[in-house]
């Protein structure tokens, strides 16, 4: 499923049009990553738990030449879903 079909799966549940459906999924996502990108967690009971988690540093090889190559840190986006989608599933 892409973005349309969702907003479009959106508009007939609810009941909105498909304008209104895109705005407030995009509201929903630019929610979420305004949170993660403060480093605050968003659950959503019985749907999942979106988390920023931090990568250490480590040593790597490049496929290409086989020599070892240095990985930086970084941080990366985590979903753990909940029981509710886990067990729907």
């Amino acid at each position: 499923m892409n973005k349309t079909e969702l907003v479009e799966k959106i508009a007939a549940g609810a009941g909105l049009s498909k304008v209104d459906s895109k705005k407030a999924l995009e509201a929903t996502i630019a929610a979420i990553k305004d949170a993660l990108v403060a480093g605050d967690k968003v659950a959503l009971v019985g749907f999942g738990t979106f988390s920023v988690s931090e990568r250490p540093a480590r040593e790597g090889i490049n496929p290409a030449t086989k020599q070892k190559i240095s990985i930086a840190a970084k941080k990366v986006a985590k979903f753990k879903p909940g029981a509710e989608l886990a067990d729907a599933i």
